[in-house]
């Protein structure tokens, strides 16, 4: 049987309802997207990977997203897009040590005003159904704000799941780095907003980008090793319809219902082309 990999990149609340709505468009029309082997999920993907995996359909997620009655309370930031998108660009510079460009990162966001971790952590809470890992296997990314190392904490890591998602969540200099085991972790996605290369061995991978960044080919170069290690690779991305109504703050609890819509009309009209990848 040919084993699958479901990549859920990094983008905020505005990332999380795309990526959820994605999904039940595809599910709806009878693509088995969420039969994957392994999830590995980044930043918002760990959110939707954590969600997806709980027990709770995908149809009732996409109703959490669009239906103000059942929508979770997020606190509400209001982000600078193209400075956070020239942060990561920096991360990535292949001309310096990514280690040593994650703990300047790391150290930014240490130092960075921010809601108390005690107010953010309920927040994670609220979005997951189940605070414990899932049976399928899931990974899910953060980077020690000191060490700059990436950490891949998945239902063998001794770390809750509440926590892991919390940590993969924690977006530099606008939430707090998250305490685990008295080390303290930002974003996943200060290593690559997608993660894509643990996908490793799996022989097909389709890889959800909720963002691109400019001047940052990382995905790209995650996507070669995977195809030089024999895996066949689909990346699909916010189309047009999606990407306007996600807007460029991605951190506004406002574009869900927008987004996840634009993301299940996205789904159906890509569902011929993923279930051909998939088979």
């Amino acid at each position: 049987m040919t084993k699958k990999a479901l990549v859920l990149g990094g983008g905020g609340v505005a990332g999380i309802a795309w990526e959820t709505g994605l999904l039940a468009g595809l599910t709806e029309a009878g693509v088995p997207v969420l039969e994957a082997d392994l999830m590995v999920g980044t930043s918002a993907g760990s959110t939707v990977a954590a969600q997806v995996t709980s027990g709770v359909g995908v149809e009732e997620l996409f109703r959490r997203q669009v239906d103000p009655a059942f929508q979770v309370p997020e606190l509400p930031r209001t982000i600078d897009t193209e400075a956070l998108m020239a942060m990561f660009a920096e991360s990535y510079d292949p001309a310096l040590d990514p280690g040593e460009l994650r703990r300047r990162v790391g150290a930014m966001a240490l130092k960075a005003p921010t809601v108390p971790e005690a107010e953010r952590r309920p927040v994670i809470e609220a979005r997951l159904p189940s605070h414990d890992w899932p049976a399928l296997e899931i990974k899910i990314v953060a980077v020690d704000a000191e060490t700059g190392e990436d950490r891949v904490f998945d239902a063998t890591s001794g770390v809750s799941l509440v926590d892991a998602v919390t940590a993969s969540c924690a977006v530099p200099g606008v939430w707090p780095p998250a305490t685990i085991g008295g080390r303290r972790y930002v974003d996943g996605a200060v290593r690559s907003p997608e993660n894509a290369d643990l996908a490793e061995g799996y022989e097909r991978v389709l890889v959800v980008q909720v963002m691109e960044i400019p001047g940052q080919n990382e995905l790209e170069k995650q996507v070669a090793f995977l195809r030089e290690r024999g895996s066949e690779v689909m990346v699909i991305g916010p189309d047009e319809a999606a990407a306007a109504a996600m807007g460029p703050n991605l951190l506004d609890p406002a574009k869900r219902e927008p987004a996840a819509t634009a993301g299940r009309e996205q789904g159906l009209r890509a569902a011929p082309e993923v279930a051909g990848f998939l088979k």
